[in-house]
């Protein structure tokens, strides 16, 4: 279950999705240690650049699909580890700070993500709003089928080979046409499997 909070308005400084997850408090907060992969697993976030600078420093660039145009993204981002998750600042741009919040729930754990936007003033929240992050609840509903993917499949080693080697670097766009294929792919090992039953209970 996602639930999610609208895009901040110039009135508004915050924004935030809530997902519940498989996965344990702790393995969770391992998982996510890992902001990379954090980052990427969002459908609207294209990275062009990516840098570790520092032990929980990095440099990123690339572009945020979720407004029309999409709009440049080029920051250094400061990872603080806080008790219930851990904080991502950003150096520049409208949005100064993705927080995520880890809590124990039923079977499992609950994942919010609060975006805030309090960098700048109300008036200039305003002028800026075509800045405004609307990726928000599209990542935390693809984090929560990762999620569900991961506590499925991680013990295999091929699966958390192809997910981090391959998939991870691939842009929105190229996942989407990988996806398509393994579906067509699928479906067309279906057909000729129906086919061969077919021919060979007929010569039977």
């Amino acid at each position: 279950m996602t639930e999610a909070s609208s895009a901040p308005t110039d009135a508004q400084d915050s924004a935030w999705a809530s997902i519940i997850t498989p996965l344990s408090p702790s393995a969770l907060r391992v998982f996510c240690a890992d902001v990379q992969r954090l980052l990427r697993i969002n459908p609207l976030l294209e990275f062009q650049r990516w840098e570790q600078t520092g032990a929980e420093s990095f440099h990123f660039k690339g572009r945020n699909l979720s407004q029309d145009p999409a709009f440049d993204i080029d920051t250094d981002l400061q990872v603080e580890a806080v008790d219930d998750g851990l904080v991502i600042h950003y150096s520049s741009g409208l949005k100064s700070a993705t927080r995520i919040k880890i809590e124990p729930a039923a079977n499992g754990s609950q994942l919010t993500i609060v975006d805030t936007y309090d960098r700048v003033s109300e008036d200039e929240r305003r002028a800026r709003l075509h800045e405004v992050d609307k990726s928000l609840v599209p990542w935390a509903r693809y984090l929560q089928e990762f999620l569900i993917s991961w506590r499925r499949w991680s013990w295999l080693a091929p699966w958390r080979w192809y997910m981090r080697r391959v998939w991870q670097p691939m842009k929105p766009s190229a996942r989407r046409i990988v996806y398509m294929l393994w579906w067509i792919t699928l479906v067309e090992i279906v057909v000729i499997f129906a086919i061969a039953i077919v021919f060979w209970t007929r010569v039977a």
